[in-house]
């Protein structure tokens, strides 16, 4: 049950009023016209499913980097096994550093408030380790873990970019202030079209429904906007990703 109330917010039943009001008013009152709903379509429709199709991708390099990353971090953790003169002791060291890393950076995109200060400090330990222990590790086996590093590197400022810049926010914008008003404008057309013989009923309804399908349409896009929350059905599970050596 809960998947299909996952649509359903504040937002839903604002819209479903503004329909039953404007659907009321237009009843009472007489009130129609003969309007293009082509105009409609390409006034909501058109930039609604972009950003759909816009926060769907974003989705979808999101798990792409994510996949990355936890590759690089396991072929880490491997090239850190090749060093047989590193003690038991400095191989659990390092096998805690990069998982402290993997932790820390899946907590930090399920956070609402950032703080990248321990990320980048899990993030230097992995060099610093590196440094201190260059002898043990080698010239040949450093450069191939510093070469994986950058894939980690690389996927976590994507991840970061992908997590703090969204969608167009003015589009968004443009497309919620439409479907609040929307019933105004498409009410009285739908009477309009009706033959006089309809019951007031079915302006009521096709107008929520209508409106109903639209909001839920832009809270589709919404939720899928944070796919690093946890809260929305589609959400990126972030503990699949996260390594477990």
């Amino acid at each position: 049950m809960k998947k299909y109330l996952q649509i359903i917010n504040i937002r839903t039943f604002q819209v479903l009023l503004i329909c039953f009001a404007t659907s009321f008013f237009v009843i009472y009152y007489k009130v129609e016209y003969n309007f293009d709903l082509t105009v409609i379509s390409i006034a909501i429709i058109f930039p609604l499913v972009f950003t759909i199709r816009a926060a769907f991708r974003r989705r979808e390099k999101a798990l792409e980097h994510l996949s990355r990353m936890k590759s690089a971090l396991v072929t880490v953790h491997h090239c850190f096994q090749r060093c047989k003169k590193l003690d038991d002791t400095k191989q659990a060291q390092i096998k805690n550093t990069l998982h402290l890393l993997s932790e820390e950076f899946h907590n930090y995109l399920g956070k609402v408030k950032k703080d990248e200060v321990a990320l980048r400090t899990h993030e230097d330990a992995i060099f610093q380790f590196i440094m201190t222990n260059k002898e043990e590790i080698g010239g040949s086996e450093a450069f191939k873990i510093f070469r994986f590093m950058k894939d980690v590197h690389t996927c976590i400022e994507n991840l970061l970019a992908i997590d703090s810049h969204r969608t167009p926010i003015s589009l968004r914008a443009y497309c919620q202030i439409f479907i609040y008003i929307f019933p105004i404008i498409y009410t009285p057309s739908l009477l309009h079209r009706l033959d006089n013989d309809s019951s007031d009923w079915v302006v009521y309804s096709l107008s929520m429904v209508t409106g109903f399908i639209l909001i839920s349409l832009f809270n589709v896009q919404d939720e899928m906007e944070h796919p690093f929350d946890q809260k929305g059905l589609d959400d990126i599970q972030l503990d699949k990703f996260k390594l477990k050596i």
